[in-house]
């Protein structure tokens, strides 16, 4: 099977954008807009766009020592992709969150592969922009159907992980939608809901 995680608040115990905000002191003004989107009463992208440009000037190198220090997975996270690695799923996360901060967790957690954006860098500080193949709310649902063509997969063999708005369009491509302490707006299109926050509750429900 494939198995797509989201990444802010499912493996990662918490949102990166607004953990970054935190390190830069701009986190009153950017933890509203996420909450905000992840309820579905935003746009994805312009949520997005919006709260990156609170990132402006911030150094590079406060990024990655927030990445360091500030930066928890999910209870059970490393458990829970390793057990699915072991039983033969390909193990992958899709997220609107950042490239720089998926890429650092990837070997930890020992997924297959992560799909996320690009916070834009000049002279060694953000630049308030952001890019990618994560921008829009329909973008996970399209990296899923992708992801089944190369692999020749179908929507019976795929199971898919998420919290937020931005995680319906790939629940509906996978026949196994698990509401992870999820927002009300996501529970409604799931077929199993989680609300312990214990990732291995997973291995109960993927096979």
């Amino acid at each position: 099977m494939l198995i797509v995680f989201d990444f802010d608040s499912t493996l990662l115990n918490g949102e990166s954008i607004d953990i970054l905000a935190r390190r830069y002191k701009v986190e009153a003004a950017v933890s509203y807009i996420t909450k905000e989107a992840m309820e579905g009463k935003l746009d994805f992208f312009e949520s997005l766009t919006k709260r990156v440009a609170f990132l402006e000037d911030m150094p590079l190198s406060l990024v990655k020592e927030s990445i360091e220090n500030d930066f928890k997975l999910m209870n059970g996270a490393i458990e829970c992709v390793k057990t699915l690695r072991d039983r033969g799923h390909i193990v992958v996360c899709f997220s609107g969150g950042f490239r720089i901060i998926t890429e650092h967790f990837k070997d930890t957690l020992g997924l297959n592969a992560t799909f996320s954006n690009i916070l834009h860098c000049k002279d060694s500080k953000l630049t308030g922009k952001v890019g990618g193949d994560m921008m829009f709310g329909d973008s996970k649902g399209y990296m899923m159907q992708n992801l089944q063509g190369v692999l020749g997969l179908d929507r019976t063999q795929c199971a898919a992980i998420g919290d937020g708005a931005n995680d319906i369009s790939m629940f509906n491509h996978a026949d196994i939608r698990i509401a992870f302490c999820a927002k009300e707006i996501l529970k409604s299109h799931a077929t199993h809901c989680i609300d312990k926050k214990d990732l291995k509750e997973v291995l109960n429900i993927v096979p």
